[in-house]
C-alpha cells in the first residue's frame, strides 16, 4: 500500500498452491522464477465481488417431535440450546466462518462478529 490504494494488497495465488520464499517472504506461484512472479492485488478479486452468498446467524438450536412442533401457536416459546449472552454462529453458505453477537441497529437486528474461525480447506 505504498500509494495508499487499499485495492494494492498483496495476496497469495488464490488457488492455494502457493509458498512462502523465507528469504523474501514473497508468496512462489509453482514453476515461476523469482522474476516472473505475479503480484496479486485485492483488486484481482473484482470478479468475485458481485457474486451473492447466503449468510446466516443461528441463535441456537433445539429437537422437537412434528407432533409438538403442530402443537406451537403464536406467542409460543422455543427452548434453544443456547444461553442468553453466549455467540451466535455465523455461516456463509452453509460453512461456519464466524461468531459473534446480536446487536439492534436503529430498529433492526444485526450481527458484529467477533471470532473468525479459520478452517482447512480440502
Amino acid at each position: 500500500m505504498a500509494n495508499g490504494d487499499k485495492n494494492d494488497l498483496n495476496l497469495d495465488e488464490l488457488s492455494g498452491q502457493s509458498a512462502v520464499d523465507p528469504a523474501s517472504e514473497l508468496p512462489v506461484l509453482s514453476g515461476k522464477e523469482p522474476e516472473e512472479r505475479e503480484i496479486r492485488t485485492a483488486s484481482d478479486l473484482q470478479a468475485v465481488y458481485e457474486i451473492p452468498v447466503q449468510v446466516s446467524a443461528v441463535l441456537g438450536k433445539t429437537k422437537m417431535e412434528v407432533s409438538s412442533l403442530l402443537k406451537l401457536s403464536r406467542g409460543a416459546v422455543i427452548e434453544l440450546d443456547r444461553k442468553v449472552g453466549e455467540a451466535i454462529d455465523i455461516y456463509v453458505n452453509n460453512r461456519l466462518v464466524a461468531r459473534g453477537e446480536v446487536v439492534v441497529v436503529e430498529d433492526r437486528l444485526g450481527v458484529t462478529m467477533t471470532e473468525i474461525i479459520k478452517t482447512d480447506r480440502t
